[in-house]
């Protein structure tokens, strides 16, 4: 009887990630890594998806689940980004 069979390893590999991702984006003080972090577990967790339930339409979820935590966390990224971003010193107005 064995412990572990080889179709478990990759999900028990997506869930060392997701587990390790968690963990460091609780830790993490600096928000830019933190949202690494999250990024990476969100990644993890759809991987996850599509091998505990092997069907055309879990991929398909896990897809759209990839593409919305990736665009949410570029959004959110460069937010900061601009909100971080030194000011100029004539201002925000346009020149001619």
């Amino acid at each position: 009887m064995a412990f572990l069979t080889s179709p478990d390893i990759p999900l028990l590999v997506c869930g060392c990630i997701a587990f390790y991702a968690a963990i460091r984006a609780l830790v993490e003080r600096d928000i830019p890594k933190k949202l690494l972090y999250l990024n990476v577990f969100g990644f993890a967790i759809s991987g996850s998806f599509v091998l505990l339930f092997p069907d055309i339409l879990t991929a398909i979820a896990a897809v759209a689940f990839f593409v919305g935590t990736t665009l949410e966390g570029n959004i959110i990224a460069s937010a900061i980004a601009r909100k971080r971003a030194p000011k100029s010193p004539g201002g925000d107005e346009e020149k001619p």
